[in-house]
């Protein structure tokens, strides 16, 4: 039975939490960053400088461009499989502070592709990673490889094809990121196909910085089984109910919304609209140190800017696991730690 204790920040913190939409590349913190740095021997006076005037913004960027720009920076400064390496302990071992067990990172297999790097040295250095935390630290992780939408369709059947070679090693989706407008989705409907042949999981980013047609197409075009954003949702009630009659999740990032300016205000964030429409909601927090956010930070500031029960709370802790791409059986672990610590 789920407590009525009155709802307090430990109580949150303490419950076992479930993350569906976290980039690797964009979870690398200041710390880290200097850490890169000094592994190659440099003074990391550029790093320094741009940690400095991500700051001083606030993590609030002008437009989804610049933020693309600020990723970039970052996705650059993973150079070899080694660096990636790092960056998915430091992400394994702040993720698991935050009482996570279960996580989907998402790889922007894309961008290393971009790079001309060895995706498969890379990903073999991130899939260590995730192994070591997972004995260490008690972290599940799963993969997501992520495609850029603008870069076209036989960009994103490269990274299909990666993935497809992985799955039985740790990568459980495909999924698409970028820019909405220059990559509609009617572009990738055989990409998608060739993704469930290959037995993959289908997620697509939609309804971020488009409309809500974005979500729809990705849904009726795509098959995605999960929405990444899906904000633009919000605005269309039938939409909305297609979302919660066909079960389609959406992973929501709010503290990200805000960053980016497509919603004004934390509180301003529609999570309400979503809830009483049936939709099943999960929190996250996409690139937490270019948004300055966190998991943990994101189930508190929601708590106290919507002002939600306990069982409000611990029903969005469940509604990740419920959306993970997971064996029922691991599922049903997940959701018994979630009520027994809820429970205390």
């Amino acid at each position: 039975m789920i407590s009525n204790e009155p709802l307090a920040d430990e109580s949150v913190c303490r419950l076992p939490k479930v993350e569906l939409h976290v980039h690797l590349e964009g979870s690398v913190q200041p710390e880290t960053m200097r850490e890169l740095s000094r592994m190659r021997g440099r003074v990391g006076r550029d790093v320094d400088k741009w940690i400095r005037q991500q700051q001083q913004r606030g993590y609030h960027y002008a437009s989804f461009m610049e933020f693309v720009e600020a990723f970039k920076f970052v996705a650059v400064l993973l150079e070899r499989p080694q660096d990636y390496g790092v960056a998915a302990a430091r992400l394994m071992e702040w993720l698991a502070a935050q009482n996570v067990k279960y996580a989907e990172v998402t790889l922007s297999a894309g961008v290393v592709l971009w790079k001309r790097q060895p995706l498969d040295a890379v990903y073999e250095a991130v899939r260590e990673a995730s192994l070591e935390a997972e004995a260490r630290l008690g972290l599940r992780v799963n993969w997501i490889f992520d495609a850029v939408r603008q870069f076209g369709a036989e960009h994103a059947r490269q990274v299909v094809r990666w993935a497809g070679r992985y799955n039985s090693q740790g990568v459980v989706a495909f999924g698409l990121g970028g820019d909405e407008e220059r990559g509609p989705a009617e572009l990738f409907r055989d990409v998608y196909r060739e993704a469930r042949d290959l037995g993959l999981h289908c997620v697509a980013h939609a309804g971020e910085t488009a409309g809500p047609e974005s979500v729809r197409q990705a849904v009726e075009l795509l098959g995605a089984e999960r929405i990444g954003h899906g904000l633009a949702a919000a605005r269309s009630p039938k939409l909305s109910a297609l979302l919660r009659d066909r079960q389609i999740p959406l992973e929501a990032c709010p503290t990200s919304n805000v960053a980016m300016g497509l919603v004004p205000r934390f509180e301003d964030y529609p999570l309400h609209v979503f809830l009483e429409a049936g939709v099943l909601l999960t929190l996250n927090s996409d690139d937490p140190a270019l948004f300055g956010s966190s998991i943990e930070r994101e189930f508190l500031q929601a708590a106290r800017s919507f002002g939600l029960s306990w069982q409000q709370v611990v029903q969005l802790c469940e509604n990740a696991v419920r959306a993970a791409f997971l064996p029922a059986e691991e599922k049903q672990s997940l959701l018994a730690g979630i009520r027994e610590a809820a429970a205390i």
